[in-house]
């Protein structure tokens, strides 16, 4: 599967309609996201079960600031619309493969749980 364009008009349907989306939020100036582009693609070729997507901070300064995006490249992993993973920084092609598998492999029973039970403990701070 090739990469897919994001903007403020698809972004919510890409997230809401499949199980794990990552997003590349990146910029045409950036060296390292110019360096990360060809190994992102070559991953997305890999995995069809995941949906492979690209922000261009500059068009969509609206996203970009929604997710508090501070530098480039940035990938955030969506499974189930829940971010699971953020990190700015270029990533080799077997780190990328093994946090693929790790995001396949989550229990999302646990994290949704996990995520109740620390907003709870929040509001009763």
């Amino acid at each position: 599967m090739a990469t897919v364009e994001l903007d403020k008009d698809n972004f919510e349907e890409a997230i809401v309609n499949n199980d794990i989306v990552m997003v590349d939020f990146w910029a045409p100036w950036c060296g390292p996201c110019k360096s990360f582009a060809p190994i992102y693609e070559s991953i997305s070729e890999k995995h069809d079960d995941v949906v492979f997507a690209k922000i261009n901070t500059e068009d969509q300064q609206e996203l970009g600031a929604s997710f508090q995006i501070r530098s480039i490249p940035t990938l955030m992993i969506f499974r189930e619309q829940i971010v699971i993973f953020s990190q700015a920084g270029m990533l080799p092609e077997n780190a990328l493969e093994e946090i693929i598998g790790k995001v396949k492999e989550l229990d999302m029973d646990k994290v949704r749980a996990d995520i109740e039970k620390q907003q709870a403990e929040n509001k009763n701070a």
